[in-house]
């Protein structure tokens, strides 16, 4: 999944020298080698993270037990997009987004240096780290690619978030291939510590880079005050030793266990979006069409979930029946089973463009579907995939190993899925906020991906050894299509409560 953030406000270019990066200011070049090796640390590591983990897969991981692997991937996984909130917070009232990036960058590539590390506590603190750099360099650097061009009328301006796209999708492709080699066939920390190179090349030329990237970019947009730093810094000291005393006691007891952090987090990603939401739709300042708005939003919003509680499992259950159910050849060439994790991307990049062209085109003829009929069709994309991944789990039974034509067919289903969810996903999010709330939006949106990363973590707990079963890719799919059934059915109330937004 990849996703940008569009910043609307005006910047002089800061390309005066003339130097330009494929027509597109110079500092475009910088945030697209930056965002590229980010994400080719980020997916390579990912690719490795539960096949070292889970129990019975390879030699040398940490021997969890299939459930608990996969919820500590989606809970991981979930972080990672709840932390942008603050991560865009820091950058807006603190530090300014070029220097949260930079800070954030150089966490994410101490962490997975953590994860190369072989005591178990180290790896755990590195999942930690990256998720918090994560959160940093997420929110901030997509709106630095905005901050490159005159205003939100600059023609270039969608060319440069294509390019910025690719980027994405580029370093999520080649990861696999190269970390997952490394970590399968050589040693699991050398493939984490690859994954820490990656980032370090990144962050080395970011900053080196750094001169071409708007002025702009270095401005604390809404600084605090002295009063509302200390007055934040006593809440943050109250809940850390809060949090502190609870699990010392808990350690105390001698009962501390990895259920006593993946629970609660679980737990926490799926009611502070709701709390969150439920907030921004009772305030009295909102008209009654932005509630009305908000109220049909809330409809996109629980559907993304259900979406991305199937989707991001692509690296967790997907890649386990890859490893333990895949014949890993093809015409006589072997290869690892984390390269199944470059479909997705390699899809992207194919069938992106497709769609670009596809939407144009219908809507040239006024047979654009709407909104909500896109969003249900993705529901029912993604709910097929696991109805698909049912029929291939049940052609492994009995410890078959099944062509890899499978997986690809399913990478391939949730990718059609994805492109007609996600980027409608995005444009909803900024044609429905309130003006209060444009662009905390945005922050909402991911939090579809953190409570539905965090319903998967809970169903996987909560299932245990039927993890990965028959009935269990078979209920889930269920479930999303008829979410997409549900869709289609209400879709005419959910067009009204949109008022003049289609």
């Amino acid at each position: 999944m990849a996703s940008t953030t569009l910043d609307v406000g005006t910047a002089p270019n800061p390309t005066s020298s003339g130097q330009t990066f494929l027509g597109h200011p110079r500092g475009l070049a910088t945030l697209f080698m930056t965002e590229m090796w980010e994400r080719f640390s980020f997916y390579g590591m990912r690719a490795l993270l539960v096949l070292y983990m889970a129990a019975g897969v390879s030699e040398g991981g940490l021997g969890m037990q299939v459930a608990t692997a996969g919820a500590v991937y989606s809970v991981y996984n979930a972080m990672v997009y709840l932390l942008a909130l603050p991560g865009g917070w820091i950058a807006d009232r603190f530090l300014g987004a070029r220097k949260t990036v930079a800070i954030g960058g150089g966490v994410i590539m101490l962490g997975h240096f953590a994860l190369a590390l072989p005591p178990q506590a180290t790896f755990f603190a590195g999942l930690g780290l990256i998720a918090i750099g994560s959160g940093l360099l997420k929110a901030n650097i997509s709106t630095m690619v905005g901050h490159l061009y005159d205003g939100p009328n600059d023609p270039r301006r969608d060319g440069g978030f294509t390019i910025f796209y690719m980027g994405i999708n580029l370093g999520a492709f080649v990861a696999p291939l190269v970390i997952g080699t490394v970590g399968e066939k050589v040693d699991w920390h050398l493939g984490f510590a690859l994954a820490g190179v990656g980032m370090a090349i990144g962050l080395l030329q970011y900053l080196l880079g750094s001169r071409h990237l708007s002025e702009r970019s270095s401005v604390v947009s809404a600084p605090m005050s002295a009063d509302e730093k200390r007055s934040m810094l006593r809440k943050v000291a109250l809940w850390l030793a809060a949090a502190v005393v609870c699990y010392a006691a808990v350690a105390l007891s001698g009962r501390l266990s990895l259920g006593w952090v993946i629970w609660p987090l679980s737990v926490a990603g799926i009611v502070i979006p709701v709390v969150y939401f439920a907030r921004l739709r009772r305030d009295k300042d909102l008209t009654p069409d932005e509630k009305s708005k908000m109220s049909g939003y809330a409809w996109f919003f629980v559907a993304a979930a259900v979406f991305w509680m199937i989707y991001d499992q692509s690296g967790s259950t997907l890649n386990l029946f890859a490893k333990n159910s895949t014949d890993l050849s093809v015409l006589g060439f072997s290869f690892p089973s984390s390269w199944f994790q470059s479909l997705n991307p390699l899809y992207i990049m194919a069938l992106a463009p497709v769609f670009a062209w596809l939407w144009i085109w219908l809507d040239r003829r006024r047979q654009n579907p709407s909104t909500t009929v896109k969003f249900a069709f993705g529901l029912l994309m993604i709910g097929g995939s696991f109805l698909v991944m049912m029929l291939a789990m049940a052609a492994a039974s009995g410890g078959t190993k099944v062509t890899p034509l499978w997986l690809a067919l399913v990478y391939f289903v949730q990718t059609v899925g994805e492109l007609t969810l996600s980027p409608v996903g995005l444009s909803v999010t900024t044609k429905l906020a309130p003006a209060k709330y444009a662009s905390q939006m945005m922050g909402i949106w991911f939090l579809a991906v953190t409570a539905g990363d965090c319903t998967a973590s809970i169903i996987q707990l909560l299932v245990g050894d039927s993890t990965g079963s028959t009935w269990y890719f078979a209920s889930q799919g269920l479930l999303a299509v008829l979410a997409g059934v549900a869709l289609l059915m209400y879709r005419k109330k959910v067009v009204r409560l949109m008022g003049d937004v289609h």
